[in-house]
């Protein structure tokens, strides 16, 4: 867990990642189907908590984005990871523009904040963070938590890369991961609380 009580993600794949975007921007077609394949589950798990069954489309028009722009990006494995995700966020919000989504505003619960033993509701709730239910719950949290959680946790973000995918401060989104994960612990009744959270991906600042 990194400060905070927030998890801290890595990948063993960024090396070969960050070696197969560089081929692929020297034209290597079988390159770019390596570094999509490392990158494609946690970026499609990202987008499926952020349009649910519209995530895959969403997906193809970020993949066609990111194989157009790939001669611009410069960075190693996990900047593309966060390059990548920042792409498919602004298709995503492009989306749910399009589809006139209101999402309604949805405050932290002061009782939330209070909940004991954070670093094991933590891990009750990442260990769950794979299944399409989870995902579905963390649709429900309000959408800077839902982002920071899908970011750190799903795309495998750090702090920082999270933090500028969302045009945020790394503290900030460091707070909004802590908050979700409770909140996600608290709908999954870890450590028998059993309350249930807000069930609309809302936005909150």
């Amino acid at each position: 867990m990194g400060q905070g009580g927030e998890p801290r993600r890595g990948h063993a794949y960024d090396g070969e990642l960050g070696a197969a975007v560089a081929r692929a921007q020297d034209g290597d077609e079988a390159a770019f189907a390596v570094a999509y394949r490392l990158v494609q589950p946690g970026l499609l798990g990202y987008l499926r908590g952020m349009v649910g069954d519209d995530a895959e489309d969403v997906a193809s028009d970020a993949w066609l984005e990111i194989s157009r722009d790939l001669g611009r990006f410069k960075g190693d494995g996990a900047g593309f990871r966060g390059w990548s995700a920042t792409i498919a966020r602004h298709r995503a919000l492009d989306h749910l523009r399009r589809q006139k989504v209101r999402p309604r505003s949805s405050a932290l619960e002061q009782d939330v904040l209070e909940l004991p033993g954070v670093h094991s509701t933590h891990d009750q709730a990442l260990e769950s963070l794979s299944t399409e239910y989870a995902l579905e719950l963390v649709r429900g949290l309000p959408r800077d938590q839902a982002e920071a959680v899908l970011l750190r946790v799903v795309v495998g973000l750090d702090g920082p890369a999270a933090a500028r995918v969302l045009g945020k401060r790394p503290g900030a989104v460091r707070t909004a991961a802590y908050r979700g994960l409770k909140r996600l612990a608290k709908q999954l009744g870890a450590e028998g609380v059993t309350d249930d959270g807000p069930r609309t991906l809302g936005e909150s600042k």
